[in-house]
Order: C-alpha cells, then structure tokens, then sequence
C-alpha cells in the first residue's frame, strides 16, 4: 500500500518538475535565439554601413567599390546586392543572396526556400549632398546560427533529463523518509487494532456465556429482564463479529499468506452457493451460476470462501425480494474473472469510491439490522489484494450493482 503511494508522490514530484523545467528551457531557448537573431541583424547592419560609406553617384550612376569586408564574404557565408533607387538589381556579389522580390521598406528578409538566409536592406545616401542614390542588401547564411540552436537544444534537453533523473533519485529516498514514520505509526496501529481485537475475545466469550446461561434457565428472570439479556447476547455478537473482523484485517494487512495451495475456485463457489442458497429462497431471490470447470489458482481456501462469501452475502442482503443475483466465473487471459450481479438498491455514483471502506454502508439507515460489522467488502478487498488480484464495482441506483473479482490463474493442473 505505501509502495503505491511513494511512487504516486514520486510520479506527481517527477510532472511537476518537468513542467518547470520545461518552462526554464523554453524561457531561456527564446531569450538566446532572440538575442542571437539580433546580433546578425545588427553584424550585417554594421557590414551594409561600412559598404556603402564610400559609395558615390556619378553620372547618374551608381559606383561601388571593393572592400576587405566584400572579399571576405565567403569566409563569412554573406552576400551583397546592390540596387538602384528604383529597385533595379545593379550588381550581386558573394554566394548567398537572398532570392526574393526587392523591398525597400523591409528591411529584414527570411528565405527558407533551400538553405535558410537572413538579410537586411539599407538605403543608400550621397556623402555630400544626403541624397537617396540606392540601396544595399547585406545577406547571410542562417546554417551557422541553426547549428548553434540544435546545440541550446541539446544542451537543454540532456540537462533537463539529467536534472529529472537526479531529481528521481533524490524523490525516492525523500520520499521514504518523509513516510517511514507514517509507516511505523501504521505498523503499531495495526499491531494495536491486531492485539486489542485479540484481547477482546475472552472477555465477549465470557458475556455472551453468562447470557446465554441466563437465557437458557429463565425460571425466576422477569421478562424485562429477558428482554435485557437477549439484547445482551445480540450485542455481545455483533462485538465478538467485529473483533474478529478487524484481527483478520489486521493479519491479512501484515503478512501474506503462507498456507497456499492450488485450488479449484468451480468447488470453492460451488459450496458458497450451497450455503447461501437458503436465504436466498427465503427472500424468493433467483440465485443462478455460471461456472467454468478447472478454474484453477494457488490461494488460502478459507480466505477467499470469507471474500467471496462477504459479496455473494452483501447481494442477497441489499436485493429486494424477487430479486436476481447471478454469479459468473470464467478465464479471462492470465485470470480468473468473478462477476457476482445483483437487481439490488444500487449505489450512488458518488458513493462508489467508499464502498470499500472500513465501517462505511450503502443504507444506514439499517446498519445494524443484519449485525453487519460493516467491514464485509472491505475484507473481500484485503484479501482479493492479498492474493494478487483486483475488485471493482458498477452500480446504477435502483437497478443493481456487479462486483468484479479478478484473481491470476494457475496453469497446474490437479
């Protein structure tokens, strides 16, 4: 039980971290490629400025000179256009020139057409007299600045994964710290419930003795004293059934059973119906069985007669008279699936996710009326996990409930 608990908080620790995580990377992944983006855009701004600093109008032309920074551009995978004040391309220099229609109000261009180009277009000004003599386009290849994002995101994504494995380790032993006193609080509770519910049983004994005594020599003994010492042995009943409840819970919580051996569930039930079947006619229910033969597993017979047995009793308790419950058992896979079907009261929707616990009752209003200890279901679950298997249950108000038992097969054979 606790297993399952440390895993969840690890589980839930483990999501919670890897949001945060995630959200650091993406935070950080967007602030890089916008900071880097704006170091290109700002290298070929300053390159285009350097260009065409000594650049001149003559003749109503355009001259260009060369530069160290041109005779570079291979180096620095850039290209340069040249282009008149009416967008004529004039002159195109470097291998990685953006190849989209020329627009002198964008000054940031992208191409993603083949390889992936950045470019930023500056007008062109006459040194002297400030006038518009054309425009320049500064372009370079993105290959470099993408081959350092593929290398943020794998460094992200490996540190991330490290931090989550580190993270998994450190939960895990946190996690049984943190629980390994609620552990022992548990552990000395059961032991307590074990021991008080052990000690109990002599003195009941003694109470429903003296009672019964009494209630067989009633000579002398008024009738409200009768009546006394009948509600006496009721109670005394009631009490040594819910001692012995809870010191089964208490052992079957603790330790798995020893006494195994395999079994054929066809003659465990068998039996159950047999002995159920008697108060079923007294509330004229139609009790019928499908049972596959050679239904075999390695189980504590006695125990699963006490689950099997609290579910099958727990149906012809809340069915109505001229009811049905119907009881099936058959393979399913690696499984043994028992399904007990009853046209009963139902349970509430919102009352399915306490139909297993200890003390807790579909119909209060009769909880004692059958001297129930009100631990019947929560037993047959115990004992259903104890054997490896499942329970569940589906209901609908007022038209019935079926509780599903599956337990894993043996493949001996007798």
């Amino acid at each position: 039980m606790f297993q399952k608990i440390r895993n969840r908080l690890l589980l839930f620790n483990l999501i919670v971290f890897a949001i945060v995580l995630a959200g650091f990377a993406i935070v950080v992944r967007v602030i890089f490629v916008r900071s880097l983006s704006q170091q290109v855009t700002d290298r070929l701004t300053v390159l285009g400025q350097g260009v065409t600093v000594d650049a001149e109008l003559e003749d109503g032309k355009l001259e260009i000179e060369e530069h160290w920074e041109v005779r570079d551009l291979a180096a620095r995978q850039g290209g340069l256009q040249w282009f008149d004040t009416k967008g004529n391309l004039l002159k195109q220099q470097g291998e990685h020139n953006v190849n989209l229609p020329f627009n002198p109000k964008k000054t940031i261009k992208l191409q993603t057409n083949g390889s992936k180009i950045k470019a930023v277009t500056l007008p062109i000004y006459d040194g002297e007299t400030r006038q518009l003599i054309g425009y320049i386009r500064v372009s370079q290849s993105l290959e470099e600045f993408d081959e350092t994002i593929q290398q943020l995101d794998l460094g992200l994504g490996s540190g991330v994964i490290f931090a989550l494995i580190l993270s998994g380790i450190g939960g895990i032993w946190l996690n049984r710290q943190a629980m390994q006193p609620i552990e022992e609080s548990f552990t000395r509770l059961k032991q307590f419930t074990a021991d008080a519910s052990h000690e109990l049983r002599n003195p009941l004994m003694a109470i429903k003795s003296s009672a019964a005594v009494a209630l067989k020599y009633p000579e002398g003994m008024r009738d409200n004293d009768k009546e006394k010492f009948t509600a006496i042995a009721s109670a005394t009943n009631q009490m040594t059934q819910l001692t012995e409840d809870l010191l089964l819970l208490a052992r079957t919580d603790k330790v798995i059973d020893t006494e195994r051996k395999i079994i054929n569930l066809q003659e465990v039930i068998s039996s159950l119906i047999q002995l159920y079947k008697s108060q079923a006619e007294a509330k004229k229910i139609d009790l019928q069985v499908e049972i596959q033969s050679n239904l075999l597993l390695l189980g504590d017979v006695k125990k699963l007669n006490r689950a099997l047995g609290n579910l099958i009793q727990n149906a012809i308790y809340y069915t109505h008279k001229g009811g049905k419950i119907t009881v099936k058992a058959n393979p399913v896979s690696s499984q043994i699936q028992i399904k007990i079907e009853d046209t009963g009261i139902g349970i509430a929707p919102e009352n399915l996710e306490r139909i297993f616990e200890r003390f807790w009752r579909v119909d209060k209003s009769r909880s004692y009326e059958s001297g129930s200890s009100g631990l019947g279901l929560a037993i047959s679950q115990a004992i259903v996990q104890n054997h490896g298997g499942s329970i569940t249950v589906t209901s609908q108000l007022g038209v019935g409930s079926c509780f599903t038992v599956l337990l894993p097969a043996s493949n001996q054979i007798h």
